[in-house]
């Protein structure tokens, strides 16, 4: 089973001169094929995402524009991890829960994804998801 260690900050190339930033994200950046992607926005700060795990679906998260925290659990630990620069994501393998929370205004969380959108792969109920992990 994955461990808070398979978590990782990754770095995103970043191209500046004085017209502003481009970001690049391409697929030696991202340790997994992307299928999907989507993104969290006028998310109210006293509001969080997530509460889940997935079986199959790796991710990683970028805070596009301001910050949140991602609270990842492995089942025996948590960590809490501040992303607010659009050029670092953070890695989270299979069976690792996670939650989003303190928004700040006007954050936009993009997420990619490993797989298409398969409900049968969450794991949304934390005791489920406690009872796998220590298998």
């Amino acid at each position: 089973m994955p461990t808070l260690k398979d978590t990782s900050l990754i770095e995103i190339p970043k191209v500046h001169d004085e017209r502003g930033s481009l970001a690049v994200i391409e697929k030696d950046v991202i340790p997994f094929n992307i299928k999907r992607v989507y993104y969290l926005y006028d998310v109210p700060s006293d509001s969080y995402r997530g509460g889940h795990a997935h079986l199959e679906q790796q991710s990683v998260i970028i805070a596009l524009s301001g910050s949140f925290e991602v609270i990842v659990d492995d089942g025996e630990s948590q960590k809490r991890v501040m992303l607010n620069k659009p050029t670092q994501g953070l890695f989270v393998p299979t069976n690792i829960w996670r939650e989003i929370d303190n928004f700040s205004s006007g954050a936009v969380c993009l997420v990619l994804a490993s797989t298409e959108y398969n409900e049968n792969e969450y794991i949304r109920a934390y005791e489920d998801f406690k009872n796998q992990s220590s298998r």
